[in-house]
């Protein structure tokens, strides 16, 4: 028999009932430090206070109303992106599904508007991770994530990742965007090189196309940059991001340059719920804080302490993980052994981590965490590696 909520996830028999920064705390009173971070969703850990005060306050004021009106959060919201990043202009979502859905709307609308009607392909990356809608999907290309889905919406071309006479041999007069991940997270945090990022855009500049980055999972300070790609001096055309933005609330955007986002009139695309007053009230404390100069910097002493940490694991236990991966507190543990047993250890020795592709366990703690629970984690990341040995 089916169960009331669609088993559509293979749970961990865990249940949380309060957090409190980087810590999580079961239903039995135990205590897990998280290094997930609900998928490098809570960027300023559980119940920040800042975001507490302002969830508080909104809510007693007003919690939604209609993307008819003029909502001031949502206008305070992109004025600050807007003025932290390439943009010109956003549009809000709910989530990183629903960005990747108006980023690739927005991307074929510029072409229809200019007359190319042909040009509607988009170029994706083995290894992606885009979400499960049928855009989304449609860009992984994935059987794991595609099949019995079928038939797919038309219009992407998935070759292999970082390989740039792929890239050359791809483009085409149908080829409208291309679309990547700085770092793939679900493909196992892997990182396209700085050059690679600035060949990539020069590719695009070269043909006339335009540029998509998907920053859901390593935007908003994960990497030690606002954004990720500012590690390598390019500017996107269109970009989606969610998760850390939020801090916990459901809450996406799509920022854009005015040129790529011409096509995007009245009517056009839509969001009920997207840009509500207190989702916005929420994303801008958060901004608030992770823009802040001093904050990104000590994000990068915290990444460097713990990847310095995490190397002399391997270097003392050579049967486990072969490799640190990853730019800033956006980590991948490469594993000789099953991802799977590693995250499982953890829960045994009370840290959550997070399994991804290329049998990889993601290390993504919330940009809060302190350099006394860096050492934890590696206390307690060693035990898992000696449970396993």
């Amino acid at each position: 028999m089916i169960t009331p909520v669609l088993p559509t996830y293979a749970r961990a028999d865990l249940e949380f009932v309060k957090g409190k920064g980087a810590w999580l705390t079961e239903a039995d009173g135990s205590h897990f430090l998280d290094l997930a971070s609900g998928i490098a969703v809570n960027s300023l850990g559980h119940a920040h206070p800042d975001l507490v005060k302002i969830i508080k306050s909104q809510a007693e004021k007003l919690w939604h109303v209609s993307n008819l009106y003029e909502i001031p959060q949502q206008r305070a919201l992109a004025e600050i992106l807007v003025e932290n990043s390439f943009a010109d202009t956003v549009f809000f979502t709910n989530s990183g599904t629903e960005s990747c859905e108006l980023a690739v709307k927005m991307a074929r609308k510029y072409w229809f508007e200019k007359g190319c009607h042909d040009k509607f392909e988009i170029i994706t990356f083995e290894g992606s991770f885009h979400g499960r809608s049928s855009a989304g999907i449609a860009a992984t290309a994935s059987e794991k994530m595609t099949k019995g889905f079928g038939p797919l919406l038309p219009g992407f071309l998935s070759i292999n990742w970082n390989n740039h006479e792929a890239i050359k041999n791809s483009i085409s007069d149908r080829t409208a965007a291309i679309l990547l991940e700085p770092i793939q997270g679900e493909g196992g945090i892997r990182v396209v090189p700085e050059q690679c990022l600035k060949g990539i855009r020069e590719f695009c500049d070269e043909n006339k196309i335009l540029l998509i980055l998907d920053e859901v999972q390593c935007g908003v300070g994960r990497t030690g940059k606002l954004f990720a790609h500012e590690w390598a001096e390019i500017e996107p055309d269109i970009m989606m991001v969610a998760k850390g933005i939020g801090g916990g609330f459901p809450l996406g955007a799509v920022l854009a340059k005015e040129n790529a986002a011409s096509g995007m009139t009245a009517g056009t695309h839509g969001s009920t719920y997207g840009g509500n007053p207190l989702g916005c009230s929420i994303g801008l404390k958060v901004m608030d804080i992770i823009s802040n100069p001093n904050f990104l910097l000590d994000v990068n002493h915290k990444a460097k302490n713990f990847r310095a940490g995490l190397s002399e694991l391997l270097n003392k236990n050579t049967s486990i993980f072969e490799e640190v991966r990853g730019k800033g507190l956006m980590l991948g543990l490469k594993c000789k052994v099953q991802n799977i047993d590693v995250v499982n250890a953890g829960y045994s020795n009370k840290l959550l981590t997070v399994p991804a592709g290329d049998n990889v366990v993601r290390l993504l703690p919330p940009l809060t965490i302190s350099d006394k629970e860096i050492k934890q984690a590696l206390e307690k990341l060693d035990c898992v590696m000696t449970e396993l040995s």
